[in-house]
């Protein structure tokens, strides 16, 4: 591991330390927020120091429904971000200039845990801000929270979340990519290695694992198309997934059309297989048993069951009253 890094690695290394010193400069991670009130949408950028966008606006939203307000100085990562990332930079600098095995390899190693403290370190700020709310709030909805998605889509009441990488993220994720291939190659420089074999093992390991699980994944409206219908899944809410004994997964825009394909010839797994429904109040995905389902026709789901599903009994009765709705027993559509 004393041995010099082999050209392609090392030149890695410079271009991420050197991509890296951008990330001071642009915004980070962005979360975007759109309402038929707000056509034109609501964006919240995270930036290395401090919080940017339309801050103000959502904080008077946040107001109604006792979302502690957001404010740069409230956060100790936005003292401290800027120097770590700082640090990558210089890090991944002198990665090339060092040009020692063991220095690639504990650079990747720091990124690599940079990069999974960052993301926890965001999703307790994110559920934090979405469940510990105002009890004297004006809008209270019982066993709504309004944490914003971590990755992807999320419906929060009337407002559709976006939270995506801004460009400092790509830039993160691109340089995790690129250390990523340098250290594969050099691993495969040193295949006679027995530590080079065990690396090799469990980054197989993790891959099997991950390719082997059985359990949903978020639904991506625009993209996903229904396994029933074909349509395009466009309402999160009332959106449902089946996965097969085998993980294959299937999504559906409405209950309806996941009821007639699971009680379809198409589909002969149903003792092994599992239903997850999308939680109408916070766009989660939940097991169906776990639940309760409501019909109203002011639901207007996609393909006219106008049934929803709630993981808190507290909630669905709250919107049963509020939309005049009915009980709908669990076995009419899963069982």
């Amino acid at each position: 591991m004393n041995k010099k890094i082999s050209p392609l690695p090392r030149i890695l290394a410079l271009i991420c330390g050197l991509l890296l010193i951008l990330t001071l400069f642009v915004p980070i991670w962005r979360i975007e927020l759109d309402a038929p009130q707000y056509p034109e949408g609501l964006e919240l950028l995270i930036r290395a120091d401090k919080l940017d966008g339309d801050v103000e606006i959502i904080n008077g939203l946040n107001h109604y429904i006792g979302m502690k307000k957001l404010a740069t100085k409230d956060f100790v990562e936005f003292q401290v971000l800027p120097y770590l990332l700082g640090a990558l930079a210089i890090f991944g600098i002198l990665t090339f200039l060092v040009n020692r095995k063991w220095f690639y390899f504990s650079y990747a190693g720091f990124f690599v845990l940079f990069g999974m403290i960052s993301m926890i370190d965001f999703y307790r700020w994110n559920y934090n801000y979405g469940h510990n709310l105002d009890p004297t709030a004006p809008i209270k909805v019982p066993g709504m929270a309004y944490q914003p998605p971590l990755f992807g889509f999320k419906q929060l009441l009337n407002f559709g979340a976006y939270s995506i990488p801004d460009t400092g993220g790509w830039i993160i994720l691109g340089s995790g990519v690129l250390l990523l291939i340098g250290g594969i190659l050099e691993v495969k420089n040193i295949r006679k290695s027995r530590r080079a074999v065990t690396i090799l093992a469990m980054m197989m390991a993790l891959m099997c694992l991950t390719s082997c699980s059985s359990g949903p994944r978020p639904v991506v409206p625009g993209e996903d198309s229904c396994a029933h219908c074909k349509m395009t899944v466009t309402d999160i809410r009332f959106a449902s997934e089946l996965v097969s004994s085998k993980g294959k997964i299937y999504v559906f825009d409405d209950l309806e059309c996941m009821k007639s394909f699971l009680h379809s010839p198409e589909f002969n797994d149903q003792e092994g297989s599992k239903v997850f429904v999308t939680d109408f109040s916070s766009g989660e995905l939940h097991e169906a048993s776990h639940g309760y389902l409501i019909t109203s026709e002011e639901l207007r789901s996609p393909m006219g069951s106008n049934t929803a599903f709630f993981i808190s009994k507290d909630s669905a009765e709250y919107f049963k009253d509020r939309l005049m709705g009915e009980w709908v027993p669990n076995e009419k559509y899963f069982y």
